[in-house]
């Protein structure tokens, strides 16, 4: 039954993913397309590729930030595994990248699995903050008026600030948690109460982070640092097709994009990334054969050499395809 779920999800995501990329690509001019695409600059690409690295491993210093409160862990290994959950997210569904670093980290660093997994659900609520600002900027400094990028920023801004109030109030109340834990135990079973107390403990030495304010401050000032760096290679990029935008537009395109990735569309948001680049681009006035050119070169920068090196580091700790299935299966043992 699980497996034919997940079936079921994978085949939502791709039909998902091919309506986004119908409707990105609906009127392209192929002859234009191929024009455009061939006019990049490769050594503005590579710079843009070399950016986006650089991006990852500050994501991985912001992991380090977070995870210090449970367990230190060396830079280079988050590095290492930063890469892998990004191959994972962006060669199969369900968010399988995070379930390879969750293993990753309970096998190699003795992290216990809700410990690990709440800190990689803090680290998605400063991402789902940073995006937000960064729309917010994006829109007041080119005052671009896009009804699917307001409709994204109206669905995710009650959750995420919603999420982070919730991580907040317990990280300064963990009696509260306590509390809440032990009054809904006593309606399970006695066999259950007992596990369900340890699994709350695990959430709050997790949240333990954050209750440093150097800690804390550290982990909001990276986030902006590593995503304003992603940013710069999508500016980068906009250069390397001879598109004079500001970096305020890479700003916007980079916050709207993974917002959007909340749709659960195909691994890697095929047909999502491009409708959004596309759709933002178009509407200030870059031709549809430009804006095509550019959402694909990107969207390979971003995907390509990561995967790649991704894969070639997860079999290097010696794993393979079937641990991907089963950190996608939600199985991180």
């Amino acid at each position: 039954m699980k497996q034919r779920r997940r079936a079921i999800a994978f085949a939502a995501g791709i039909a998902l993913s091919a309506i986004f990329l119908l409707l990105a690509l609906r009127g392209l001019q192929p002859e234009q397309f191929l024009m455009s695409l061939g006019s990049v600059s490769l050594p503005l690409l590579l710079l843009a590729c070399g950016t986006y690295f650089l991006a990852l491993i500050v994501i991985a210093w912001r992991w380090q930030i977070l995870l210090h409160a449970v367990k230190p862990v060396p830079l280079a290994a988050l590095s290492r595994y930063v890469a892998i959950g990004y191959m994972g997210n962006n060669v199969y569904p369900l968010r399988a990248g995070d379930g390879l670093r969750i293993a990753l980290l309970r096998r190699n660093h003795a992290v216990p699995l809700l410990r690990a997994t709440t800190v990689i659900a803090i680290e998605h609520l400063f991402n789902g903050m940073t995006m937000i600002v960064f729309v917010l900027v994006g829109l007041a400094a080119i005052d671009l008026q896009s009804a699917a990028v307001e409709a994204i920023v109206r669905l995710v801004m009650p959750l995420v600030s919603l999420a982070i109030f919730a991580a907040l109030v317990l990280t300064a109340k963990p009696a509260l948690l306590r509390r809440l834990v032990g009054a809904v135990s006593q309606l399970l079973p006695r066999a259950m109460r007992e596990p369900a107390l340890r699994l709350s403990e695990d959430i709050l030495a997790a949240l333990a982070g954050l209750r440093s304010p150097r800690h804390a401050l550290g982990a909001l000032l990276v986030s902006f640092l590593t995503w304003g760096l992603e940013a710069g290679s999508y500016w980068l990029m906009l250069h390397a097709f001879g598109l004079d935008l500001g970096y305020a537009v890479a700003l916007l395109l980079v916050g709207t994009v993974n917002l959007a990735g909340l749709i659960p569309a195909s691994p890697g948001q095929v047909g999502v990334f491009e409708f959004f680049v596309i759709t933002i681009l178009t509407a200030l006035g870059v031709s549809a054969a430009q804006a095509t050119a550019y959402a694909v070169a990107t969207h390979l920068v971003i995907w390509l050499p990561v995967t790649a090196v991704g894969f070639l580091l997860l079999l290097r700790e010696g794993m393979g395809w079937a641990d991907i299935r089963r950190a996608s299966a939600g199985d991180s043992a």
